[in-house]
């Protein structure tokens, strides 16, 4: 997309009450925050009307350089990442910075400093983490004077791992909405050579018929919308009437016996 397309696509989003935006520094070879810069400068008074979201943590070769793909959550790292965001996205201020990927390296007690830091000049306004266990958002956490907001997981009918490790249930404790990632199984769900994606396929085709939604991925969307940790799906598609078919999951009520056909569809076997 040009900048102006880039600005379109964002104002059709906003128009639908879609404001949030999630990014992270290694998207697109490092390159997606400076690109969605680019169209957010054509019209900066939008920046109030949106929440930008990024990541760091992950560094990849490529462009930055590094010989081998590895973690760093260091004081320093994410302060230097924050101001690259920062400049790439053309803002003063950050709404959410997540830690992408648990770090086997990380001192919780230097990212806490880390994230302070940033907190009190106002860079960023709030925190959480990507794809970390319970414990390991414990820990973060038990570093910090202020809540971390959000976990963001991979979930979908075809990764049911955080419905049963107890990511999800110490989400719901807290009362902590997560971010999903990955809700169509990054289009595996479309593949015919898998043999789950093909019989979670077959499911929600007949589940679509039955409530009248609009497609598979709908009815995919309503399932992860009825789980009662309340997940926030993350939408990756750049063809905005996909994303209009989204929104329409929030239309889409599913009985406890639908989700369920799903869940069987997707692990082969009933429950208990």
């Amino acid at each position: 997309m040009t900048p102006q397309e880039r600005l379109s696509f964002l104002q059709s989003h906003l128009e639908m009450g879609i404001s949030s935006c999630d990014h992270a520094d290694i998207y697109g070879d490092y390159r997606c925050e400076a690109a969605f810069g680019e169209a957010l400068a054509l019209k900066p008074s939008l920046r109030h009307e949106l929440e930008l979201v990024t990541k760091c943590g992950i560094c990849l070769p490529g462009q930055k350089g590094y010989d081998l793909p590895h973690y760093n959550t260091s004081a320093g790292h994410i302060l230097h990442q924050v101001e690259s965001s920062l400049r790439h996205f053309g803002t003063d201020y950050l709404d959410l910075l997540l830690i992408h990927r648990p770090d086997p390296l990380m001192q919780a007690d230097e990212v806490a400093d880390a994230f302070e830091q940033l907190r009190n000049e106002g860079k960023v306004r709030h925190f959480g983490v990507s794809n970390f266990t319970p414990h390991q958002w414990d820990l973060l956490q038990s570093r910090l004077s202020f809540p971390l907001m959000t976990n963001q997981v991979e979930i979908s009918p075809l990764q049911l791992s955080p419905l049963h490790d107890g990511t999800l249930d110490h989400l719901q404790q807290h009362r902590i909405r997560p971010m999903a990632w990955s809700c169509l199984g990054g289009g595996r769900l479309f593949s015919p050579d898998d043999p789950q994606a093909r019989s979670v396929r077959h499911e929600l085709t007949q589940i679509a018929e039955e409530t009248g939604a609009a497609g598979v991925d709908q009815v995919a969307l309503a399932w992860l919308l009825a789980l009662p940790c309340g997940p926030l799906p993350i939408l990756g598609s750049g063809r905005i009437e996909r994303v209009r078919q989204a929104v329409g999951a929030l239309e889409v009520n599913l009985t406890r016996e639908q989700w369920f056909r799903i869940w069987v569809a997707s692990t082969g076997h009933n429950v208990p």
